[in-house]
C-alpha cells in the first residue's frame, strides 16, 4: 500500500512580523517613485522610444521629458527607472522596455508587490554600485557573504554592532577563498619553500570595512534595513525577505519527493507521479536551489526531449518560475515542438484564463497539441484516460480529427493512433482509427 508523506506545516514568519498586506503597503510605499515613472512611461511613451542603448535604458530626451512632466531631477527621474527595472514594473525585451505585470497588479495584489520588492531585495548590489577602485573579485566575495550576514541579522532581531558583522564578514570570506582553493595533484610543498603556493590568506577588515560599509548603504537603500550610531537593523520587510529566503533554503533541502539534486529530467520524472500541488512544491525546492537563468534553460532542455510527458511537465515548473522566464519561453516560439505549449504559457502569463487559453492557437497548433498529449498518456498513462482524451480534441467529430491528425505530421502519430484503437471499447470507431494509423504508417490517403 502506498503511504503518503506527511506535509510539512505551512511556515510561519517569525513573531512580530507584520501581515502581508502592512508589508505590501510598507512595500508599495518604498517602491511609489519607481511606479510613478513607471506609469508615466507606460502613458507617455509609444513601443521602444525608452531605449537609448539596446538595454531600455532611458535616452537623454525621454529622461528630461519625465523630469519635466513629473518635476523631477532627471538623475532621479534615472535612478527611479532603475529602480522599476529591477524591481519588474518595467520589463526589458530585447532593446525595449514594456510595463511589467506587477503594475498592471500593483494596486490590488499584495503578492505582486511583495515579489517585485524581493527582486529589489535580491538585486540590492546592482541598485546601489560598488565604490570606485575596490577589485571586481573581492565585491564578489561580499555579495556571496552577506546572505549569512543578512541572516544573522535577522536572528538577532535588533541592532547589531557594525564591527561584528564586519567580524562575521572577514569569517565568511575566509571560508569562500578556503572552499576555493584547488588541492594540487602530486608532492606539496612546506610552506616557505620556494615555489610553494601560498596559504589562502585571511579576510582582513581593512580590506573589507569599505566593501561591508558599501553593502549596508545599498540595502538600506532598498529598504531591507538602517544603519546609523555604528548598528545596523533589519526593518520589517528586510526581516520578513531574509526569513523567506531561509525558508527556501529549507525547502531545498527537505525536497518532498527527493529530487532536489536531480537533472531538471530527472526532477520532472520524479514529479510524473504526483499530484499537482505536491508537484509544485517540488518544482519550487528544485528552482530555489539554482540560478533562475540556468534552471530555465535546463527546463526548456529537457522540454525539447523526446518525452512529450516531460514536455508538458517543464511548461508547468516554468509557470512556477513565473516572469523571469518570459524572454526564454518567447524564444522558443518558433521551434514547433515547443511553440504550443510556449503560447499557452504567454497567454496565461499575460492574464488569460487557463480555461481560455487554447484560443491563442491555430487550429494546426491545437491538433499538434493534443497528438504530443495524447503519446504522453500513451507513454504513461492507463487505456481509460486515453479514451477520455479524445473529448478534448477541438474536432466536432472523430473522422474529422483523424483527417486533421494525419495532416498535422506529429512524429508520434501513428503510434497514439494505435494505442488509441487498441484502448477504444467501441470497434467501428477503434477500426476506422486503426486504418488512420495504417495510412498514415504507409503514406497513403
Amino acid at each position: 500500500m502506498n503511504q503518503r508523506r506527511p506535509r510539512r506545516p505551512a511556515p510561519r514568519p517569525p513573531e512580530g512580523t507584520p501581515a502581508r498586506s502592512e508589508l505590501a503597503g510598507m512595500a508599495r510605499s518604498g517602491l511609489a517613485d519607481a511606479a510613478r515613472v513607471a506609469r508615466w512611461a507606460d502613458s507617455a511613451l509609444g513601443p521602444g522610444s525608452a531605449t537609448a542603448d539596446g538595454k531600455a535604458t532611458l535616452s537623454d530626451a525621454t529622461a528630461d521629458h519625465a523630469a519635466r512632466e513629473l518635476g523631477l531631477p532627471v538623475a532621479k527621474v534615472r535612478a527611479d527607472w532603475d529602480t522599476a527595472r529591477l524591481a519588474g514594473l518595467v520589463e526589458v525585451h530585447g532593446g525595449t522596455a514594456r510595463p511589467g505585470w506587477r503594475l498592471r497588479a500593483w494596486n490590488r495584489d499584495d503578492s505582486a508587490v511583495l515579489r517585485g520588492w524581493v527582486a529589489l531585495f535580491d538585486a540590492w548590489s546592482l541598485a546601489h554600485p560598488e565604490p570606485a577602485g575596490q577589485e571586481p573579485a573581492a565585491v564578489a566575495e561580499v555579495v556571496s557573504a552577506m546572505p549569512q550576514v543578512l541572516s544573522f541579522l535577522q536572528l538577532s532581531a535588533g541592532p547589531v554592532p557594525v564591527e561584528q558583522l564586519l567580524d562575521l564578514l572577514e569569517q565568511r570570506v575566509t571560508e569562500l577563498r578556503t572552499e576555493r582553493c584547488e588541492v594540487p595533484y602530486g608532492p606539496r610543498l612546506e610552506p616557505g619553500t620556494p615555489g610553494a603556493e601560498p596559504d589562502p590568506a585571511p579576510a582582513t577588515d581593512t580590506a573589507l570595512a569599505p566593501l561591508l560599509d558599501w553593502a549596508l548603504h545599498a540595502l538600506a537603500s532598498v529598504g531591507a534595513l538602517t544603519c546609523g550610531d555604528g548598528h545596523a537593523t533589519l526593518t520589517p520587510l528586510g526581516s520578513w525577505a531574509v526569513w523567506v529566503k531561509l525558508e527556501q533554503i529549507c525547502v531545498a533541502a527537505q525536497s518532498p519527493a527527493g529530487n532536489i539534486e536531480q537533472s531538471a529530467e530527472g526532477m520532472l520524472r520524479g514529479c510524473a507521479q504526483l499530484r499537482p500541488n505536491a508537484a509544485r512544491a517540488e518544482y519550487r525546492a528544485w528552482l530555489a536551489a539554482r540560478p533562475v537563468g540556468s534552471a530555465v534553460a535546463e527546463l526548456l532542455g529537457a522540454a525539447r526531449g523526446e518525452d512529450a510527458l516531460l514536455r508538458g511537465l517543464a511548461f508547468e515548473a516554468l509557470r512556477v518560475v513565473g516572469a523571469p522566464a518570459e524572454p526564454d519561453v518567447r524564444g522558443v516560439l518558433d521551434e514547433p515542438t515547443l511553440r504550443p505549449y510556449a503560447l499557452l504559457w504567454l497567454a496565461e502569463h499575460d492574464g488569460a484564463d487557463p480555461e481560455d487559453a487554447h484560443e491563442v492557437l491555430t487550429r494546426t497548433e491545437a491538433t499538434w497539441l493534443w497528438v504530443d498529449t495524447a503519446a504522453a498518456v500513451a507513454d504513461h498513462g492507463e487505456a481509460p484516460l486515453l479514451v477520455r482524451h479524445l473529448e478534448s480534441a477541438v474536432q466536432a467529430t472523430v473522422p474529422a480529427l483523424l483527417d486533421e491528425v494525419r495532416a498535422v505530421g506529429h512524429p508520434r502519430t501513428v503510434q497514439v493512433l494505435v494505442a488509441l484503437a487498441a484502448a477504444h471499447p467501441d470497434p467501428a470507431l477503434a477500426k476506422a482509427v486503426r486504418r488512420a494509423a495504417f495510412q498514415v504508417h504507409t503514406g497513403g490517403s
